[in-house]
């Protein structure tokens, strides 16, 4: 298992990566921009709810937990990705 400073980290890369692919859709497709505020807006809240998950690991269950981790961040990221790709 990875340490939580190199989760923070991957979760913190992910998110940039989002927000970059975002952007350039917006400029590349002049895409609606209160979409994209919108998309952005979830990018963010996405951040700061795994960020605070990976702080806050369950007692009993640590390799339950991260596993759930992966897979929940794993299908907020790809309905985030669904909606920048159908801007």
């Amino acid at each position: 298992m990875a340490s939580r400073k190199n989760l923070k980290k991957t979760v913190n890369y992910i998110v940039d990566e989002l927000c970059t692919e975002c952007l350039f859709t917006e400029f590349a497709k002049k895409a609606d921009k209160e979409k994209v505020d919108e998309i952005l807006m979830d990018i963010m809240s996405l951040q700061s709810e795994f960020l605070a998950r990976c702080s806050h690991t369950e007692p009993g269950n640590v390799k339950g937990f991260y596993k759930k981790f992966y897979d929940d961040f794993n299908a907020q990221t790809d309905a985030i990705l669904a909606k920048i790709k159908a801007l």
